[in-house]
């Protein structure tokens, strides 16, 4: 997988996962898109906007483009939506700003 980049779309990446044998997708949640269930993706990102208080949970492709979302008011809530939809993202977290 590539490396994540520090905007997605229009968002600043916080923090990112990439999802491999580490995880587990809980098929908890069901995200649609043009009326296709998605199965799981190959890495997580929570993000947000310049212009916005709350974050976003993009789920991604490969290529680290956004493929789902989903808006939480803090970073705690992005995280345990991300541990509810792939079980130890919790452990494998990566803070982009300590990247620099």
């Amino acid at each position: 997988m590539k490396e994540c980049p520090s905007i997605i779309g229009d968002a600043r990446v916080i923090m990112y996962t990439p999802i491999d044998n580490r995880h587990v997708f809980t098929r908890k949640c069901r995200q649609l898109v043009e009326n296709e269930i998605i199965g799981p993706v190959s890495g997580l990102a929570i993000c947000q906007y310049n212009s916005e208080d709350a974050f976003y949970l993009f789920g991604c492709n490969k290529d680290w483009q956004s493929i789902t979302d989903t808006w939480h008011q803090s970073i705690e809530d992005a995280i345990s939506q991300a541990e509810f939809e792939y079980e130890n993202t919790s452990k494998t977290w990566i803070n982009k700003k300590q990247q620099k």
